[in-house]
C-alpha cells in the first residue's frame, strides 16, 4: 500500500480542521476555526473559495440541501448557508459557560450530527467537563461528559461502533452504537497513542480501517479493527489535524494542518505547516451517504 503527496493548498490555517467531501458536487470542505473562515474547494478544477463565518465554526456536516450546512459553531448548533451567511435553527450549548466550545463533529450513518465541546479556559469550564452532543429535528442531546477535547468523531461501516477521543488524555475510545436510538454504551479504549502524539479528527476508510491524524506527531496512523497499527502515513506538518477521503474513485486522502503554538523558529522548518495536502493512495473511503435532513 502507498500514497503519494500530489498536491498542497497554500492555505496556511491557523487551525485547519473538520475537512469533508461532498460527493455530490467534488467540493472538499473545511474550517480554519481561529480564523473564523469556512473553504470549499473544486477538487478536479482547483478553484478554492472561503467565506467568512460569525463565530469561530468547530465542525460542520452536509445536509440534504447542497446550499446549506449543519454547523458546531463555537456556541452551539445552527444551519448555515455559506453563499449569504445566513444561520437558523442556532441553539447554544454550555451557554452558561465561557471557558468551552464547541469542536469536532460528523453526522452519523441516520444522519444525526453529532459534535463535542473543549475545554479553553479551566477555571470557566463546566465542572463535569466538556462534553458529546448530537443534534437532530433541532432537538440536542447529551451522551457524554468529563472530556477535555472532543475529537475523532467516526462510525464504523456497519454503524454498529463509534470511535470518539479525548486528545489529551492520548486515547481513542470505542463505543457500541445504538442505530435506532442514537445511544452510545460500553466505552473501552480502542487504543493508546505515545507521548506527543495527540488523536484528533478521524475516519474509517471503505476496509473498516480507522484512521487517524496524529496531532503533533506529523502523520495519521490507519488501526486494524482489533487497535493494532497498520500503516503511517507522514505529513509534512506537525500538527496534522484531521483527514476525509474523497475523489471520483474515493483514493483521495485530504489533510487539514494547523500554525497555532509554533514557534516562529519551529514555523521557519515547518513551511508547510497549516496548508492542505492531498494525496493519491492504494486506500479508499467509503463514499459519504447520510446527510441531515432539513427538506421536508
Amino acid at each position: 500500500m502507498k500514497a503519494e503527496l500530489i498536491d498542497t493548498i497554500p492555505v496556511a490555517n491557523t487551525l485547519g480542521e473538520g475537512i469533508s467531501w461532498d460527493p455530490r458536487t467534488g467540493h472538499v470542505w473545511w474550517t480554519d476555526v481561529e480564523e473564523c473562515r469556512l473553504y470549499r474547494l473544486h477538487y478536479e478544477s482547483r478553484t478554492l473559495d472561503s467565506f467568512e463565518l460569525p463565530e469561530r465554526l468547530g465542525s460542520f456536516g452536509f445536509t440534504d440541501n447542497v446550499d446549506i450546512l449543519v454547523c458546531a459553531f463555537e456556541s452551539g448548533f445552527a444551519l448555515y448557508r455559506p453563499e449569504t451567511g445566513e444561520l437558523s435553527e442556532k441553539q447554544s450549548v454550555e451557554a452558561d459557560w465561557a471557558g468551552t466550545r464547541m469542536n469536532d463533529g460528523r453526522l452519523d450513518p441516520q444522519g444525526r450530527f453529532w459534535a463535542g465541546s473543549m475545554i479553553e479556559d479551566p477555571a470557566n469550564a463546566p465542572p463535569q467537563g466538556a462534553g458529546l452532543y448530537s443534534y437532530h429535528d433541532q432537538t440536542i442531546s447529551q451522551h457524554l461528559d468529563g472530556i477535555n477535547i472532543s475529537n475523532g468523531l467516526a462510525w464504523s461501516n456497519n454503524g454498529k461502533k463509534l470511535y470518539f477521543s479525548d486528545s489529551p488524555k492520548r486515547e481513542i475510545y470505542a463505543f457500541d452504537f445504538d442505530q435506532e436510538a442514537g445511544k452510545v454504551s460500553n466505552r473501552s479504549v480502542f487504543a493508546k497513542t505515545p507521548e506527543g502524539a495527540y488523536p484528533d479528527g478521524a475516519m474509517v476508510d471503505g476496509e473498516g480501517y480507522l484512521w487517524s491524524a496524529h496531532w503533533g506527531a506529523s502523520r495519521l496512523v490507519r488501526y486494524r479493527p482489533d487497535g493494532t497499527i497498520d500503516h503511517t502515513l507522514d505529513v509534512p506538518a506537525s500538527q496534522a489535524s484531521c483527514l476525509a477521503f474523497g475523489g471520483p474513485e474515493m483514493n483521495i486522502i485530504f489533510v487539514t494542518s494547523a500554525r497555532t503554538g509554533l514557534s516562529p523558529d519551529v514555523l521557519a522548518q515547518e513551511g508547510d505547516a497549516g496548508n492542505v495536502f492531498i494525496y493519491k493512495t492504494d486506500f479508499k473511503g467509503k463514499v459519504p451517504d447520510s446527510f441531515y435532513k432539513i427538506e421536508k
